[in-house]
């Protein structure tokens, strides 16, 4: 009998990422994406509502494995993976921000948990900051304060000296770096486009984790991050997606008592203190920015909640 053709095994990865007018961001994480290892990978980059000229230097560089989806609005970034999600044949998808930069055996760290674990859905590498490349930004989240709404990145500003080198489950994805399987998208969703930026990771892992899947940190796997990129340090759609969209997280999330909690101490403690924070240096945009995030609240309902709450616990952590 004739040899029959070979069939590739070996698991394609789509590396999506999102570009908003910062083509030589986008272009310098491409050009990292060369020392990549791994042997079966395409790239699917959106070009989300910009106008830079992204396209003529992704031509110019000759990006092996890329592929540009042109988006005619700024979906933001649930939106843009969302639209990346639907261009891309593989049977993983690594949503990856564009002011990223990665390292060589970046993919093959990130497949590993999934071959050991068959309740892994997710796996984010450690990530650093690419202007401080010996300090941490994230090795695993905290849990969430279903009372304050309020979660933070294990390690974050520490120098990494190997005290975050021990892979295990962790709370929440990272929205910079995740490596998420295509069973996730099946059983749990992808990211809710409601959220546009902030907020959208927790959301879809806390879907996830409800869904049965594990959430997992591999600090073998790394990556650099240039913080802010896209919106800055503080503007005014950074107040008004951050304020929105906690409101929002905590209501399609927590219910009962702990939300509650969560209004009393929102409403008597946080959002004062972040409107003297606005007033006393006078700035009105950010005001607005809040009046409007909470408005937006007002006038939107939530699905009920799925019939298994929120995880408050993570296995070996």
């Amino acid at each position: 009998m004739a040899e029959g053709k070979r069939i590739d095994t070996t698991p394609l990865i789509s590396l999506i990422t999102i570009n908003y007018k910062q083509a030589v961001v986008t272009c310098d994480m491409l050009e990292s994406t060369r020392s990549l290892t791994y042997p079966r990978f395409e790239i699917i980059v959106v070009n989300n509502g910009s106008n830079d000229d992204l396209a003529e230097r992704i031509q110019q560089g000759n990006y092996p494995h890329v592929t540009l989806v042109e988006s005619t609005e700024n979906l933001g970034f649930s939106g843009g993976n969302n639209l990346g999600i639907q261009h891309a044949n593989g049977d993983y998808f690594f949503l990856l921000n564009n002011d990223t930069i990665v390292t060589p055996n970046l993919l093959e760290q990130l497949l590993i948990p999934f071959s050991k674990y068959p309740d892994v859905g997710v796996v984010c590498p450690k990530i650093r900051f690419h202007d401080e490349p010996t300090i941490i930004q994230y090795a695993g989240y905290h849990p969430l304060s279903q009372y304050t709404g309020r979660t933070w990145a294990i390690g974050l500003m520490e120098p990494d000296k190997g005290q975050y080198n021990q892979p295990g489950p962790t709370w929440f994805a990272h929205g910079a770096a995740m490596l998420v399987s295509r069973e996730v998208l099946k059983r749990a969703g992808s990211l809710d486009d409601s959220f546009f930026l902030y907020y959208e990771e927790l959301d879809w892992s806390a879907r996830i984790r409800r869904a049965g899947f594990q959430i997992y940190y591999q600090p073998d796997a790394l990556i650099y991050h240039r913080e802010s990129m896209s919106v800055g340090k503080a503007n005014a759609m950074k107040v008004y997606y951050h304020t929105r969209n906690r409101l929002w997280f905590m209501r399609r999330n927590v219910s009962g008592l702990p939300l509650l909690i969560f209004y009393l101490y929102y409403f008597f403690l946080a959002l004062p203190k972040a409107l003297i924070q606005y007033s006393l240096p006078w700035q009105p945009t950010y005001l607005k920015a809040v009046k409007d995030a909470i408005a937006w609240n007002l006038t939107h309902t939530t699905k009920p909640l799925a019939s298994v709450p929120m995880p408050v616990a993570v296995a070996g952590n």
